[in-house]
């Protein structure tokens, strides 16, 4: 749907907006590339990139699987997926076929992950497969007894998900090798994290009417999937739910990431606290405000970010039925729905901040894929969303405060060169601490940037600032500037830091964010 990236100094949006090859409208649509201005426009930059490749895209995930420095494009799609090879110059080579990483025909892909799962080095590459569908095998359902609607995915078989082991300029499908081969998974949500912080990745995954998926990281190139036991295969009630996008963070600084998953309107967000040591995780939406604030909500794209920089992790919701008629027969939910902002107050509380974030938040669209990223380099957050048949919407974080911030772009050596699965800590004078781990992956068929924010609020500088690289370099930094950009080079510290204009408050009240590029 959408990603950010980084290629050389200046970020660019990718937005996948297109039609499959055999569809009835026959519109040839394909993806699109906006370079970034620096003077808050973007130039469509598609055709000369390479990229104006017809195809039905699906998601995107950004990661240098060859090390060379460039930041490459996966897409996933209904259909062939496309690895384009970022070749420096402003240009794009499909390199699918030569790498081996298109899929099995018949491949329904969704969201998929750079990782690296068995720390060689080299980014891997999971993808998530929802059914088995195509236009002689759709079904013909309806909602009101009348109009052809969408089937529920239970009328369909699902598919396995794959994992793509990078062995320099190919790739080998070790899925069944791994442990991973499972046919009934409906896959629209990847995220990878260390939710036991043994010091290797697993793998969630979100199933659409199936059980979710916890791919615990055995360390010796095999997964053992663990979702039952630690609690986050179902809801409260032991249902298998409609899960979509999902994301991961430290919401309440206990040191261990825990979950946020979109679901069905009618299911809640699910908000899996993660125990600790014990290995469970506890939904606690039910008994909280995120769980009767998205009742009635069907959420696609969602992430973990901290919009006011204050240093808690704050939550985004994108959400959208997949009914045009669903309000004929309830009469409570709509198709078109508003997006939704949560703040964290801390000790697990979030306040719902919506009505009082700007028009965009009170505006109902289809959405679907969302991500974050700084596009003005102001040192907030802003928000990209997609919709269902409708443009694409750029949120300008106008946040309104003096909150100050750092950030961090990590390059690997020993490591992967984008540093992917660094986690990195920071430390301010009064004790507290705050972590993040570099992740590709996560939302819905989306990627946010790489580089990692952090709010500190009102604190005028930081302690220390420690990083864990995957190949068990760990480095302590003092004396680390704030409101600035840090690249961190795996052995060698600071390489590089840009000052950042810090996001000062507007003269007169004003949204909190702005729409300032619809397409």
């Amino acid at each position: 749907m959408i990603t950010k990236l980084f290629s050389g100094k200046f970020n660019v949006w990718l937005i996948l907006m297109m039609d499959f090859e055999d569809a009835p409208k026959k519109r040839r649509s394909v993806m699109a590339l906006y370079h970034n201005n620096q003077n808050g426009t973007f130039t469509d930059v598609t055709a000369q990139a390479g990229l104006a490749r017809p195809m039905y895209g699906m998601g995107a995930a950004i990661g240098d699987y060859d090390n060379d420095g460039w930041q490459d494009i996966y897409v996933s799609c209904l259909g062939a997926n496309h690895l384009f090879r970022n070749m420096g110059n402003g240009k794009f080579a499909d390199v699918t076929a030569k790498t081996g990483v298109a899929g099995l025909p018949g491949d329904f892909s969704t969201s998929a992950a750079w990782l690296d799962y068995d720390k060689d080095g080299r980014l891997d590459l999971f993808v998530g497969n929802y059914v088995a569908w195509s236009i002689d095998k759709d079904l013909n359902c309806t909602l009101d007894g009348t109009n052809k609607s969408y089937c529920t995915p239970e009328s369909y078989k699902g598919q396995t998900a794959r994992l793509y082991h990078n062995l320099g300029n190919k790739f080998e499908e070790v899925t069944e090798k791994a442990g991973l081969n499972d046919p009934t998974s409906k896959s629209l949500g990847v995220a990878t994290f260390d939710f036991n912080r043994d010091g290797w990745l697993d793998i969630f995954v979100s199933n659409d009417t199936q059980p979710n998926k916890l791919y615990k990281n055995n360390g010796n190139g095999t997964f053992s999937e663990v979702a039952v036991t630690a609690g986050v295969a179902f809801s409260e009630e032991g249902k298998a739910r409609a899960g979509m996008g999902v994301d991961v963070a430290d919401y309440d600084g206990s040191g261990y990431p825990s979950l946020i998953i979109g679901n069905f309107s009618n299911e809640m967000l699910g908000v899996y606290h993660n125990e600790g040591k014990s290995g469970l995780f506890i939904d606690e939406a039910p008994a909280s405000t995120l769980g009767q604030a998205t009742l009635l909500s069907l959420t696609f794209g969602l992430f973990f970010f901290d919009y006011d920089l204050d240093g808690r992790q704050d939550i985004f919701l994108a959400n959208g039925h997949v009914a045009d008629d669903i309000n004929k027969v309830q009469p409570k939910i709509t198709y078109a729905m508003p997006p939704k902002l949560f703040r964290n107050e801390g000790r697990k509380k979030f306040s719902e901040v919506s009505r009082k974030s700007g028009k965009p938040f009170q505006k109902a669209s289809v959405a679907r894929g969302t991500a974050y990223g700084d596009f003005d380099n102001d040192g907030d957050l802003d928000i990209l969303v997609t919709t269902n048949g409708g443009p694409a919407m750029l949120l300008r974080n106008d946040g309104g405060n003096q909150n100050r911030f750092v950030k961090f772009r990590t390059v690997g050596s020993a490591t992967n060169h984008d540093g992917i699965g660094t986690k990195i800590t920071v430390v301010l004078p009064d004790g507290s601490k705050q972590w993040q781990m570099v992740h590709s992956g996560s939302s819905y068929c989306s990627q946010s940037e790489l580089a990692l924010t952090f709010g500190i609020g009102s604190a005028d500088k930081i302690e220390r600032v420690e990083i864990e690289w995957p190949s068990g370099k760990v480095e302590k930094l003092a004396g680390v500037a704030i409101n600035q950009l840090h690249t961190l080079k795996e052995a060698n510290g600071i390489a590089e830091s840009k000052a950042l204009p810090m996001a000062m408050p507007s003269p007169s009240p004003s949204p909190a964010a702005t729409t300032v590029a619809p397409r």
